[in-house]
């Protein structure tokens, strides 16, 4: 189907609206960004729009601080990014320094430094190189592109292959 097809449908009321991006927002965490976004999407604008933010961080549907901390995590826990990747993809989604940092605040550094390690030890499985400089380099490319500090990962590289 192209937009073409597509009917445009009514403005939903006010209530609709809010109760609509309730669910969305209780589904999981969400930035105002996002929730900015899907309201456009369904056709809000302007003060009707502003208001329906306003009684969902009222309500405490939106909260970015709680965002920050529980993306964090989840990129930190499951995905294995770093601090880096983490706080880019924060300023991505506007979220405040404040809350960015309240949110790096829950990466634990020797849980940080071990992460850090396994990526490497699960690369380092994988990556083929003629020479030593050469694996570490690779090594090292790939662990600054997950987003962790160039100084942390060539001093765990060195470690782990000497």
């Amino acid at each position: 189907m192209n937009k073409k097809d597509k009917k445009l449908s009514p403005t939903p009321t006010h209530d609709a609206a809010l109760s609509k991006m309730q669910q969305y927002c209780a589904y999981q965490d969400r930035c105002h960004q996002e929730v900015r976004n899907k309201l456009l999407e369904i056709g809000m604008r302007g003060h009707e729009l502003e208001l329906i933010i306003v009684e969902l961080i009222q309500d405490k549907f939106l909260d970015e601080e709680r965002f920050a901390r529980s993306y964090v995590r989840g990129k930190f826990n499951i995905k294995q990014w770093g601090r880096i990747k983490i706080k880019q993809e924060l300023k991505k989604r506007n979220i405040s320094a404040y809350c960015t940092k309240k949110g790096l605040s829950e990466i634990e550094e020797d849980d940080y430094l071990k992460t850090l390690e396994k990526v490497i030890r699960k690369k380092l499985t994988t990556t083929k190189s003629k020479n030593t400089y050469e694996l570490k380099n690779k090594l090292a490319q790939y662990a600054i592109r997950r987003g962790f500090e160039s100084a942390l990962v060539w001093t765990c590289i060195n470690e782990l292959i000497s």
